[in-house]
């Protein structure tokens, strides 16, 4: 994996996935990358989960499930479930009020702060 790298370079292939092997060796490339830019492994482990469960939430419900459960994660705001655009909307409005932090860290793609 490249060290500079898109959101979607880093995350669409995992989107594909319907393996748990291949899911375990992604993750692991994922990880690997995200030490590469200066994180320790825990961290780079908490950070590919978030961020995978959190790219997952912009697809539809069954590569959602299928992400969440291949790769151990869940949507930061939403967990598990997609939400109604009511719902969304009203998750939204709760994470403004908490200053916005949805702890995905999407500096960790170029270990740009």
């Amino acid at each position: 994996m490249k060290k500079n790298i898109t959101i979607e370079e880093k995350y669409g292939p995992a989107m594909k996935i319907t393996d748990q092997a291949k899911a375990d060796a992604y993750f692991e490339v994922c990880v690997g990358h995200t030490i590469s830019l200066g994180k320790s492994r825990q961290e780079a482990e908490e950070i590919e989960r978030v961020n995978l469960g959190y790219y997952a939430g912009y697809y539809d419900h069954g590569i959602m499930a299928r992400v969440n459960r291949l790769f151990h994660t869940e949507h930061p705001i939403f967990g598990k479930i997609i939400p109604t655009a009511k719902e969304a909307f009203e998750a939204g409005l709760k994470l403004a009020e908490r200053g916005g932090d949805t702890g995905v860290q999407l500096s960790a793609m170029t270990g740009k702060s």
